[in-house]
């Protein structure tokens, strides 16, 4: 996505990429297909604006967070496919950590509970099952990062001096930084057995020093600073304009990410959240966020769409949710990979509850809709607890905010609005953010401040008799999914 001083988007191309599912639990991505897709979206892009890559003042980028790559060094080609955050091999291993007593060091030093989700234990678990790749790694040879690093590496020149960096917000992902001195902490690397070799130095989000400049015969061909590096929620969360404490957004895309501005000291979480560096802009502190992480929502209508076959479309679930009155009594738990924030159990799966002969495809589509919205307010309930703040709104984003139906059952079941800004890729917007600061193309916070504007708001209707019954309903169904798999 290209955007204007003013925050327009006046130029944008997407393609997906495949979806790897080798065995049950697992999940992949092709490193070498996202890099391809790259630079496809952005000559595509730069085409559709009208723009060369002179045209360009900065270049940021936003990940999908805890997605894990290695590769070499010197020949630029991956070990292996690359461990998405939502897979769940590593679980033996994070059972194994946590009966070995390691679980509150963890999350003292990282904000973070031990959990199949974070890239360390997937590291880990590719060093041990390919040997050639942990002596390559023990030598300097191997080469590790999440998406944004191994994009970065390639932007600015891949075997050919490319950087290999990352941001706070992105290592913090990890299980291996330490949030206070934002260095990889070596007690962590000693307890995974990770080099730190192997690992990429660690950098503010937006950085004035720049982590490197495209090549001229690259994607862009020019040579233009890559200053900004966001991973994806906190980019939205930059994007929204949340650069206060007590600021709070939501992000509806293949799962849902809430995050709560705290400020400039990590707010360890006592109801099963995430403490998680938000952003660091230059040689300011570090702010950070509290974040309650859902690992099914927009997948969950992908889910209907591929393995179900009950819409062809995405965008067609609206309609099949709106052929009925409510869910017929249905809730749909769809913890395919575990239960994420805040209940963090691996042992549960994904269930459908409180089937009856009346209940049809439109139910099923509803009930999939709405269980976005309950797991979003299980997580706003722990945030109150957590930070002693009551929300006053959610602002939204993502692919998911056009869905009118869902957007005002959120609304209803938190009993607070919900705003949807103008710009709705806002994590697109937020990586742009970052670069632009870096080199003065935004001169200040409050410049970008200005620049979020109030597209809808949905206000609750719900009667709050109402609302508590269908909670309690939900919180019954989340219980059954629980003990499903030995771990």
């Amino acid at each position: 996505m290209i955007f204007d001083r003013e925050s327009n988007v006046v130029g944008m191309d997407q393609r997906e990429h495949q979806q790897i599912y080798p065995q049950p639990g697992w999940v992949e991505h092709d490193p070498l297909e996202i890099w391809q897709r790259t630079q496809e979206v952005v000559r595509e892009a730069l085409a559709r604006a009208g723009l060369t890559g002179s045209d360009i003042a900065a270049v940021g980028i936003t990940n999908q967070r805890e997605t894990t790559v290695v590769w070499n060094r010197r020949t630029g080609q991956p070990y292996t496919n690359a461990v998405v955050w939502q897979d769940t091999r590593t679980d033996q291993l994070c059972a194994q950590l946590e009966r070995d007593g390691y679980g509150p060091l963890f999350r003292e030093r990282t904000g973070l509970p031990i959990s199949t989700y974070f890239s360390g234990p997937k590291l880990r678990w590719l060093l041990d099952q390919h040997p050639q790749l942990r002596a390559d790694a023990e030598r300097g040879e191997a080469l590790f990062g999440n998406i944004d690093t191994w994009l970065i590496w390639w932007l600015t020149g891949g075997p050919d001096g490319g950087a290999h960096v990352t941001d706070v917000t992105n290592a913090s992902r990890t299980m291996l930084m330490n949030l206070r001195t934002l260095d990889w902490d070596e007690e962590l690397l000693r307890v995974l057995q990770i080099p730190r070799q192997m690992l990429p130095t660690i950098r503010p989000s937006s950085d004035p020093a720049t982590y490197g400049a495209t090549r001229p015969d690259g994607p862009l061909g020019a040579a233009v600073p890559v200053c900004g590096d966001l991973g994806d929620q906190q980019a939205a969360l930059v994007g929204q304009a949340g650069l206060k404490p007590g600021m709070a957004k939501n992000t509806y895309g293949t799962g849902c990410f809430l995050l709560l501005n705290t400020g400039t000291d990590p707010v360890p979480s006592k109801a099963g959240l995430l403490t998680t560096a938000a952003y660091q802009f230059g040689n300011q502190p570090c702010v950070y966020a509290l974040e309650g992480s859902i690992a099914i929502t927009g997948a969950l209508v992908q889910w209907l769409r591929d393995n179900l076959g009950l819409i062809r479309e995405s965008a067609e679930v609206e309609e099949l949710a709106r052929s009925v009155e409510d869910n017929g009594g249905i809730y749909f738990v769809p913890f395919f990979s575990g239960a994420f924030a805040p209940y963090w159990r691996s042992d549960a799966r994904g269930v459908i509850v409180g089937l009856t002969r009346f209940v049809n495809r439109g139910h099923l589509a509803r009930a999939a809709l709405e269980a976005t919205a309950y797991q979003t307010r299980d997580v706003v309930d722990a945030m109150v607890a957590d930070a002693g703040i009551q929300l006053s709104e959610l602002r939204v984003d993502g692919g998911m905010v056009r869905n009118e139906l869902l957007m005002q059952f959120q609304a209803d079941i938190l009993g607070v609005p919900t705003v949807r800004p103008v710009v709705s890729e806002t994590t697109s917007l937020g990586a742009a953010y970052a670069a632009g600061l870096a080199v003065g193309y935004w001169g200040s916070q409050e410049e970008i401040a200005q620049y979020w504007k109030e597209a809808k708001r949905w206000t609750p209707q719900m009667p709050s008799d109402q609302r508590d019954a269908l909670y309690a309903g939900w919180k019954k169904a989340v219980e059954r999914s629980f003990g499903w798999v030995a771990v």
